[in-house]
């Protein structure tokens, strides 16, 4: 593995914020999101930062009637695998990237950390605005800042002057694409992300060889924004480990993904919530881009390929695009549902797994997060209601707890 980022090295006496770890037993319905597995009335015990047991109330014995009555639906903490911290929401993307100071988007961070703990989000994948993310990351890590666990790509690698060139890490050349990737590697990025399309393809056949090359030689895996056949192809074939966004695609290209067990991570909110014209007005989204959105939402034709693609098997996983205009940090039934409406997910719960288990799996982080097992880290969220058959009862979450910390809401009394 490549050399720690320095920050690792630094003696920390006390995190700013040192918050507990309490042995507790939650008591609700329990979403394991181990298959369908439900425990209607079941109890989920953490200690020392892990999940210690689980299963229904009756195993506890007497120890039942010391857990807490939660009230609500019990399940892992969700991952966002799509998302940028320093982006707000709100505002025009680029005007953000461009003009934004370091400090607010330290700021502008922190906040989306903390909306992000509210929806439920434990883990945080995020895909960059020039190299904020590695700060986050390292705010959490040393106790700085209490926000859910960020997986960072630092800046995102684009050719010079290509898509988002001016939040990305710009590069030309093989040589120089190397250099970008040991730049993020050195800040401590988990992975590698390139801006492989707008319109067209981008990056030469040597570029696009070496950042993937000098990525997995760095032991990181690397992911793609692509978004049309003939760059989801492309990239397949250079050898990326998960595509983003997606879009159409042949059968040949979902027959290669599909061999290669290549996941993709959908990003349906912006389409969608951009297309509500009485949420988007609010954020001055134009009315031609309004009524483009509703048109895409309505045909579905756009859509088809990913469509295809579930049916054929390929991993998709939960992704927003949060910090685009309208689609806030909390922003997680709409995706969700949209997704099942589409079919790209079967039904309520196998949404939810894509936020968890799925997540979990793209990440590589399916030893430790993204189930509810003994042994596991204890990323869990209780949710009012039922959001294995009511989709929308997601965005009602009461509790948010990361390593067995409570990060978000407060405890019931003892029964």
């Amino acid at each position: 593995m490549p050399e720690a980022p320095h920050w690792r090295f630094q003696k920390i006496i006390k995190p700013m914020f040192d918050l507990p770890r309490e042995h507790l037993l939650l008591r609700g319905r329990v979403l394991t999101c181990d298959g369908d597995e439900r425990i209607e009335d079941g109890i989920v015990e953490l200690q020392d930062g892990k999940i210690a047991a689980v299963g229904p109330a009756s195993d506890f014995g007497t120890r039942q009637f010391e857990a807490c009555q939660t009230g609500g639906t019990i399940l892992p903490g969700l991952f966002n695998s799509h998302a940028h911290l320093a982006w707000d929401g709100i505002h025009d993307l680029a005007h953000q990237s461009i003009y934004d100071p370091p400090e607010i988007s330290a700021y502008k961070c922190a906040g989306n950390m903390l909306l992000s703990l509210r929806a439920g989000i434990t883990t945080v994948r995020d895909l960059g605005m020039h190299n904020t993310n590695l700060f986050a990351k390292q705010a959490v890590e040393q106790g700085i800042f209490p926000g859910p666990r960020v997986l960072a790509c630092g800046a995102a690698i684009v050719q010079t002057g290509g898509h988002t060139y001016w939040a990305c890490r710009e590069a030309s050349g093989a040589d120089e694409m190397r250099r970008a990737v040991r730049e993020q590697v050195r800040g401590g990025a988990d992975l590698i992300k390139i801006m492989a399309s707008h319109d067209l393809n981008e990056f030469t056949d040597d570029e696009l060889a070496a950042v993937i090359d000098e990525t997995h030689r760095n032991g990181l895996p690397i992911t793609a924004h692509a978004t049309f056949d003939s760059v989801i192809k492309r990239v397949a074939e250079f050898g990326v480990d998960c595509i983003e966004h997606g879009g159409d695609m042949t059968d040949e290209t979902i027959e290669l993904i599909a061999r290669k067990n290549i996941p993709i991570v959908t990003t349906f909110a912006p389409l969608v919530m951009q297309s509500r014209p009485e949420l988007a007005r609010k954020y001055n989204v134009p009315e031609w881009k309004i009524e483009e959105r509703q048109r895409a939402v309505a045909s579905g034709a756009r859509f088809a390929g990913l469509v295809k693609a579930a049916q054929a098997g390929i991993t998709i996983g939960f992704g927003t695009d949060c910090g685009s205009p309208v689609v806030q940090h909390d922003v997680v039934a709409p995706e969700m549902a949209f997704m099942i409406k589409l079919g790209v997910k079967k039904d309520a719960y196998d949404a939810l797994r894509s936020a968890t288990s799925v997540a979990a799996k793209i990440s590589r982080l399916d030893s430790k997060l993204g189930y509810l097992k003994p042994g596991y880290l204890a990323d869990v969220i209780v949710v009012d209601g039922q959001p294995d058959y009511h989709i929308e009862d997601i965005a009602r979450v009461k509790m948010t707890f990361v390593g067995g910390r409570l990060l978000f809401g407060s405890l019931p009394r003892l029964s």
